[in-house]
């Protein structure tokens, strides 16, 4: 079942919903917790901590949605997709490498994450 839940990064709140996948629901097990990102485009990247323990799913893709979240094995990292990154063709969200599909922020996200720095902190939290 799919689990509600907020980033929250300084000020600003992004609500979304961490799919049923076993990678989706292993970050949702996790809840809450911290996370400090780094910027490669229009894409944050952090790494979460203890690994997932998750194998890299049958869906795993580099083309992404805006304000879609993956999970990208290498890094042991959450990954926050809103615009193209130094891998794109164009003007669509791509990741390095192959991710696992995690999860969707709500709405259109993408101004507002283009305003944050090159490094944040996130909290991940269930949603109230």
């Amino acid at each position: 079942m799919p689990t509600r839940m907020v980033l929250k990064i300084g000020a600003a709140s992004f609500p979304g919903t961490f799919n049923d996948s076993p990678t989706g629901q292993a970050l949702a097990k996790r809840l809450p917790f911290k996370v400090r990102m780094s910027r490669w485009g229009e894409e944050y990247y952090g790494n979460v901590g203890k690994d997932l323990g998750v194998p890299e799913a049958p869906d795993a893709r580099a083309l992404m949605k805006v304000g879609e979240l993956a999970y990208w094995l290498p890094g042991n990292a959450l990954c926050i997709f809103f615009g193209p990154t130094p891998a794109s063709a164009g003007q669509e969200p791509r990741a390095a490498s192959p991710v696992n599909p995690a999860g969707m922020l709500d709405g259109d996200c993408r101004e507002a994450l283009r305003l944050l720095g090159g490094s944040i902190q996130v909290s991940v939290e269930a949603a109230p």
